[in-house]
This record gives structure tokens, sequence and C-alpha cells, in this order.
């Protein structure tokens, strides 16, 4: 039983091989022979705008064999104008003839280079460790504290009311430490933003058999969506919902997401949250199948989901 998937991926990537190295080429040849346009015309031209549109122009740049149109995968937004000028004349389109198509090709590599730096800035954020000794990282600890627990006071900074909000022990900068920042900025975000939501999940995750850690699960959450987006699997999500460059923002809503649809269904919810029936106090065991379940959802379903957050 074993041996036919691998079978199959072999398989798969024999010919995923053959056809890069020989036929693509081949074919691509003879489609600019029939239709007069090169590759990069036929995706813009053929397929809708968003996330059809732009992944098809980041798969044709990936393959190309020219190093111009290779490397305008990586280019920054302040060089993407150029980029598109220097593929232009690599494959001699004339712009007064394909006016749309520099335009459409500057909105796709706005899009590719958007989520590639809006991955940066979210790395850097988690790369940054807890200090205790910082400031602005304790005032934003005692803010998540505040927001969750507006009618009790800390009694002191290093105390065991921190396990009334989920987390380990006394001292909270422990259970950053993987996730480090983002983690926190995070769960202050969609206390801060959805408070009556928040306080709704802190109080199932306190139920005496069904009960779960809720600043952990919100950490682990945050490393759901961190690994979402380094796969590459919200691509689509943000390249039909984000017209423009995406940013932190779009990524604390992400989060956001993740953590309403922990609340417990009903008839009267939407599809966004039907479509998430493991609750987190399941997500340690069940991590790679709901990363999986998470992936095909925002491939399933990626126009205007940032929107659908306000319905739940």
């Amino acid at each position: 039983m074993g041996r036919a998937p691998c079978a199959q991926m072999m398989l798969a990537s024999l010919w995923a091989c053959v056809y890069s190295r020989f036929l693509r080429g081949w074919l691509k040849w003879v489609l600019r022979l029939l239709t007069g346009r090169c590759e990069l015309q036929r995706v813009c031209g053929g397929a809708r705008a968003g996330a059809w549109r732009t992944h098809g122009i980041e798969h044709s740049l990936e393959l190309s064999k020219n190093k111009v149109l290779r490397n305008a995968v990586y280019v920054g937004e302040d060089e993407v104008e150029k980029c598109v000028t220097d593929i232009m004349k690599e494959k001699k389109i004339i712009e007064q003839k394909n006016k749309d198509f520099k335009t459409d090709l500057q909105v796709c590599l706005l899009q590719i280079s958007g989520y590639k730096q809006l991955y940066l800035d979210v790395e850097n954020l988690r790369k940054v460790p807890y200090d205790s000794d910082n400031e602005e990282h304790e005032e934003e600890l005692i803010k998540l504290w505040n927001l969750l627990m507006p009618h009790e006071n800390l009694k002191a900074r290093i105390t065991k009311q921190w396990c009334n909000i989920g987390f380990q022990g006394d001292d909270p900068k422990t259970d950053f430490r993987g996730m480090g920042m983002l983690g926190l900025v995070n769960l202050v975000y969609f206390s801060k933003h959805y408070a009556s939501e928040a306080r709704q999940i802190l109080s199932h995750s306190n139920h005496p058999k069904l009960g779960y850690s809720y600043a952990i699960v919100g950490i682990n959450l945050t490393e759901m969506a961190y690994s979402l987006l380094k796969s590459g699997a919200l691509k689509s999500h943000f390249y039909n919902a984000v017209p423009g460059l995406p940013n932190i923002e779009h990524f604390h809503q992400i989060y956001l997401l993740l953590q309403l649809a922990s609340i417990p269904c009903d008839s009267n919810k939407n599809l966004t949250s039907a479509m998430f029936t493991l609750r987190p106090r399941k997500y340690f065991c069940m991590k790679r199948v709901q990363l999986w379940l998470v992936s095909k959802f925002f491939l399933a379903f990626p126009d205007n989901l940032v929107h659908r957050i306000s319905y739940l």
C-alpha cells in the first residue's frame, strides 16, 4: 500500500522534470507562433485579475531561462517599474500596442514582491525575543492582561495569575520563545480589536473538562499563520484580497480568522466558521492535519476572505 503513493510521486517528479526541461520550451514556441504573443502576454490577457493571473506570471518567471525574467520575482517594490520595462525590452513587447500588459504585469510583480516582503516583516518580528528589561515589551504584556481581565488587577509582575489567561507559569516571557514578539503582538491585536470575542474564547478555555491554555493556543495559532505564510499557502488569498502591497495588518487579520474560528459553531454561523470544526485543544496532536485543512480552505475560498471575519 505504501509503495503506490511513492511511485506516483516519482512519476510526477519525473514528468515535471521532463516537461520543464524539454517539452515546455517547445510548447511555448508553438503557442507563440500560433498566437503571436509570449507566455507572459497570454497569461495577462487570458487569466482574470487576482490569484489566477499573479500565480501564472510568477510560475512563468520562475521557470524562465532568461536571467532578467527569472530575477523579476525577487525585485523590491521600488524596482518593479524598471523591471517591467526590462522585461518588455527582452520580450520585444511594444508598449503602445500593449498598454494593458504593462499595467497588469506591474500589479502582479507588486503582489509577488509584497508577499515576500510581508514574510520578511513577519519573520523579523518573530525573531525578536521577549525581553523583560524592555519597557515596550512589558507594556504590551500588561496591556494583554488588562484587555482580557479588565476587572482584576495583577498583584505582581511575576505571579500565578498569568495562568488564568493560559500561560504555563508565573512568568509569561518563557512562553514566547518559539514565536518571539510576534506571538504577543497577535494576542494583543486580537484582544484589542475583538475584545468581547477574546473574552468569550478565554471563558470557553476555562471549561473544567474541555479547557485548554488560551495564551498557549493563541501562540500556536500564530505559528500556524506563520507556517501558512512561509509555505506560500496564503498567496492565493493575498493575491485576491489585497490588490496592492500586503502589510503586517493583513497578517494579523489571518490570525483573527483562526482565533474566531475556535468559537463554537451554530446554525447562524457562515461557511468560514463551519469549516473549522477542530477545536484549539486538538491543535497539539493534530497540528499537521489542521494545517493542511486550513491551507486547503484558503486555496478553495480565497476571495474577500478577510471581509468575512466581521460576520462571525
